[in-house]
């Protein structure tokens, strides 16, 4: 499916007036960078102008090209459909009105046309599709940095609303794909695809139900045994199956089943969307990780919160050697606790840190560590954040820096080198958790 993600040549069939979805999706092609040929479609022919580029607009398509974005009336997409035959190897219908509102039969024409068009579908009912490293920016959404994330959406909704708050989570994106009522192409396919695409490094999934349940589980199998597959399940309770239903003509079936599914397989199952970022940034940064923390903080609160959150999933909070204890001793004010979570005290400056982290990293006993930093005024918080970057340590660590103004230069230069911030103890807690699962 590279021609989706990596396409040499697009076409858009739509109407171009301003405001309108067709024109929006090619102002994204334009501006996002996109490298190669670009042809809008529209039996009226005529010009548009986007950026400062004017194109053409052609009444029909005539030369091949490896994508097509159908943004037309849901009756006219099956003909459309059929006269694309040797043109395009794959298009995707954002136009709505098929299965989800009762429409089932246009949707089986759609289907049968675009097989004996030789063309894969994404959609009906989608908003589009981004390849992030081809610099494609195929869809209506908000245009994302590029990273290692795919992100798989059932909904177009939820996945345009997980774009813009992946930006401000700092969140690198691979690919994205809202695949809507998946009358060909559907989850299982994109999972796979994403666990063999090298720009990846980790897969989220938003889903209601999926149609194929055999299928599904094969694809999540494969897919988690190459990389860390995260999802997010909609359609849990009777209520939200309804909802489900009516949205994507899906069903959303027993949640205990699915939840099962999700553990034999491996995948890390979210309950919200803010957790999906957060275990993607885990993920983004480790593959990995044992369940025996420690913990290292500059306020023993916060220490204690993420102590607290890390026992209720289970992790250990690692007991320290005795070398590392008196080691710690050796360099430590007194009135710093070295037992775990090890208290540096609200003066812990950059020195402080460092040498911590080095010392408790050696220790056997360790998987991992979180740490944590709640700078005082006069110790500006990049020392810290330059303390964790410069640290000689092969564990994983998770950092959490709160909060607000006091924090975000040091975030900054946490983000520069690739690490990310988790914004509260628990939050950093959970990161742990997740990267344990596997």
């Amino acid at each position: 499916m590279d021609y989706f993600f990596y396409p040499k040549s697009v076409a858009i069939f739509g109407s171009f007036r301003e405001g309108s979805i067709a024109r929006e999706i090619l102002r994204n092609i334009v501006e996002g960078g996109f490298e190669g040929k670009i042809i809008p479609v529209n039996p009226k022919g005529g010009e548009v102008e986007i950026a400062g580029r004017k194109f053409k607009v052609k009444e029909k398509l005539d030369e091949k090209v490896d994508v097509s974005i159908i943004v037309i009336p849901a009756k006219l997409v099956p003909g459309l459909i059929k006269d694309l035959k040797g043109l395009t190897k794959g298009a995707v219908v954002i136009s709505a009105g098929f299965s989800e509102v009762g429409n089932v039969e246009l949707e089986k024409e759609l289907v049968k046309a675009a097989k004996e068009a030789g063309i894969r579908v994404i959609g009906p009912n989608c908003a589009g599709i981004f390849g992030v490293h081809g610099k494609f920016f195929g869809s209506f959404e908000v245009r994302v940095r590029p990273g290692g994330l795919a992100l798989i959406s059932q909904s177009g909704a939820f996945g345009g609303a997980a774009l813009a708050m992946g930006n401000e989570e700092g969140v690198g994106f691979s690919a994205f794909v809202s695949y809507g009522n998946a009358a060909d192409l559907d989850e299982s396919d994109f999972l796979r695809y994403f666990a063999d695409d090298p720009n990846t490094k980790v897969i989220a999934l938003y889903i209601e139900g999926v149609k194929d349940g055999r299928k599904f589980v094969e694809a999540l199998k494969y897919a988690t045994s190459r990389k860390p597959v995260i999802i997010l399940k909609a359609g849990k309770s009777k209520s939200g199956a309804r909802a489900a239903q009516s949205h994507t003509g899906s069903l959303a079936g027993s949640y205990e089943i699915y939840r099962a599914v999700f553990r034999q397989t491996g995948a890390i199952e979210v309950e919200e969307m803010e957790e999906l970022f957060d275990a993607a940034k885990a993920f983004e940064m480790y593959s990995r990780a044992g369940k025996r923390v420690a913990v290292i903080t500059n306020s023993g609160g916060p220490g204690v919160l993420a102590t607290d959150k890390l026992e209720k999933l289970g992790l250990e909070i690692a007991k320290l050697s005795q070398e590392t204890v008196e080691e710690l001793k050796s360099f430590l004010p007194p009135q710093c606790s070295v037992k775990n979570p090890i208290d540096l005290i609200a003066d812990a400056d950059y020195e402080r840190y460092k040498r911590t982290i080095e010392v408790v990293c050696r220790d056997e006993n360790v998987d991992s560590m979180l740490v944590i930093c709640v700078p005082p005024i006069f110790i500006p918080s990049e020392d810290i954040a330059k303390a964790v970057i410069d640290t000689k340590c092969d564990k994983p660590i998770i950092v959490n820096f709160m909060a607000g103004d006091l924090v975000r230069n040091g975030i900054k230069v946490l983000e520069k080198w690739g690490i990310k911030n988790f914004p509260t103890p628990e939050r950093a807690a959970k990161a742990l958790y997740w990267l344990s699962n596997r």
